[in-house]
């Protein structure tokens, strides 16, 4: 897979990754109840991500479950229409199916991944300033939830140069992100079942989020 086109398939991902751990932030624009990941907490859930694009009648759909374990990274798990594993460390974006690699990008050939982690890590903190420097951030509450909507302040960056905003709901958690992308395509992501747990990563999850270290 060449890499503008690994990184195109990889981005909703991404941003979802930075996303769904920006609930403190987020939540408190709406004044609602946050709820945010502290040390050693796990947050777990389905996605369901609807991909339309431009030319095609029908939004190609895709099934699966995420874990979001803050300061290890996201596992990113497609079981519909087919199984295939995303891991998003710190160190760079590894792809697998059926247990064998099929992708991996280190974090060096990736630029912006690392600024992407300085803003979840104020989002996890509580520090809206990284993502409101990513993002320019309007807000509205909704039937007792919030709503925002982001347009990135510098799209030169290259893991933000195929987006021209994000439309992003929720509650509790975050639930829903729209990706609006150049071209006309449009990424919808839904999140269902999350929950968040002290339970330890299962040996499995550790070893995909150490798999990038080796």
């Amino acid at each position: 897979m060449r890499f503008g086109a690994a990184i195109s398939l990889r981005l909703a991902i991404i941003v979802s990754f930075l996303l769904l751990a920006a609930t403190l932030d987020l939540a408190r624009a709406a004044d609602s109840v946050p709820q945010t990941l502290k040390s050693g907490e796990i947050l777990r859930g389905r996605f369901i991500q609807d991909r339309r694009l431009a030319g095609f009648a029908k939004p190609l759909r895709t099934e699966g479950t995420f874990v979001l374990a803050p300061g290890r990274g996201l596992i990113w798990r497609a079981v519909k229409p087919f199984q295939n594993t995303t891991v998003i460390t710190p160190q760079g974006i590894l792809g697998q199916t059926n247990g064998q690699e099929t992708m991996r990008l280190p974090a060096a050939r990736m630029p912006g991944l690392a600024h992407l982690y300085d803003v979840l890590g104020g989002a996890l903190s509580g520090d809206a300033a990284p993502l409101e420097q990513t993002f320019a951030v309007r807000r509205s509450e909704v039937a007792g939830g919030w709503q925002m909507f982001l347009t990135p302040l510098h799209p030169d960056n290259p893991t933000m140069s195929q987006i021209k905003s994000l439309a992003v709901a929720g509650h509790r958690f975050v639930e829903t992100i729209e990706v609006d992308k150049d071209g006309g395509d449009v990424d919808r992501l839904s999140f269902l079942d999350q929950s968040v747990s002290a339970t330890p990563l299962t040996a499995d999850e550790k070893s995909l989020l150490g798999t990038l270290n080796k």
